[in-house]
């Protein structure tokens, strides 16, 4: 489809593309990692590429191609994992905490990112999941929040507060989903004291309960913090080199978790809903910072869309949606190259 041919399915024989098939590969990563991790093992992934396609191509066609460049297709995690890798490269964040300048280091190699029903803004189904834990299906075993609260991926998905997502009963204050007072407070993830079983699973290696417990409350302020930081690197306003291309694919006719409550007892309550995708809002797969979308005519966002797509699917329904299939080769082929979108990135902190 659109000269694009996968290389595993190619060498697996499933489909015969004769000699065709080093055009479309499949990057596979460990969700559970911190993104940043995944965003260095996507850089090396492309660079491997990189070498293969300029040797496929002298090879076939006797040409030096010395220019190589990727478009990336990636659904909900993964495009967070690629917009980091376009914005720094495989560079760790500072040691010191402080929030870095976009450098774009992985510019060279991208020409189009297509992100899929992304969480930009965070989802509060991360939070339950590190609160209550998680359980894929029926089919599949409970992941208790001792075990999720040591999946550093899920911290980054947090809402923001600027996002009025999580509020404080009885008052309505609005929380903090990074502050790991509230967390210490409520019991919620590693800090829940019923967990004690689980973190004997965890640290079999470690007989005495409470240092256990210790430990686990030693790393949950590490961890937040380091989530803080990823936040704020990612949401730093700054436009995209001309090269690349962004392309938002996103669902919001599916009612999606907006705001949740604390109750006095420190579960979460949902209390509002939004349009989504059912798991990441409308406004959140944007990066939408307008608190009141009749004061401004335009999106407000420190990333600068060039086109969007928004369709009636849910979350994992979006990439089946036949109107994404029938776009996503005109994303990536046809589409004009000036960005249709206007985006002001000066309202955003």
């Amino acid at each position: 489809m659109g000269g694009y041919r996968d290389q595993g399915l190619g060498e697996a024989g499933a489909i015969d593309y004769g000699d065709r098939h080093f055009t479309c590969f499949q990057f596979d990563y460990d969700w559970r990692l911190n993104i940043v991790e995944s965003a260095k093992a996507l850089e090396k992934f492309i660079q491997e590429k990189t070498r293969y396609v300029r040797e496929e191509t002298r090879a076939r066609y006797g040409i030096e191609r010395e220019t190589v460049q990727f478009d990336i297709v990636a659904h909900s995690m993964g495009g967070l994992v690629a917009r980091y890798f376009l914005r720094y490269g495989s560079a760790d964040l500072p040691q010191d905490g402080t929030i870095p300048l976009p450098t774009w280091a992985g510019a060279p190699y991208i020409e189009n990112i297509i992100m899929i029903g992304t969480p930009n803004g965070g989802s509060l189904d991360s939070l339950q999941n590190l609160i209550e834990g998680y359980r894929p299906s029926f089919l599949y075993s409970r992941y208790s929040p001792a075990v999720i609260g040591t999946f550093i991926s899920l911290y980054q998905m947090l809402p923001r507060k600027r996002h009025h997502s999580l509020l404080r009963s009885p008052g309505q204050e609005i929380a903090d989903p990074f502050d790991v007072k509230l967390w210490e407070n409520n019991g919620w993830g590693l800090a829940d004291p019923k967990e004690g079983n689980n973190l004997e699973k965890i640290l079999p290696k470690v007989e005495n309960p409470d240092e256990r417990r210790r430990m686990a409350l030693t790393c949950l302020p590490r961890v937040l913090g380091q989530t803080r930081q990823f936040t704020k690197a990612m949401d730093v306003p700054a436009k995209s080199p001309e090269n690349v291309h962004l392309f938002l694919v996103a669902g919001d006719a599916v009612s999606t978790k907006k705001t949740a409550r604390i109750n006095p007892n420190g579960s979460i309550e949902i209390v509002a809903f939004g349009h989504g995708d059912g798991v990441v809002l409308r406004s959140s797969a944007m990066l939408d910072e307008r608190q009141d979308l009749t004061a401004f005519d335009r999106l407000i966002s420190p990333i600068n869309w060039s086109q969007m797509l928004f369709l009636f699917s849910d979350h994992l329904g979006l990439t089946k949606d036949h109107v994404f299939i029938d776009n996503i080769l005109y994303f990536l082929l046809e589409r004009l190259r000036n960005g249709l979108i206007k985006v002001d990135q000066s309202g955003v902190s």
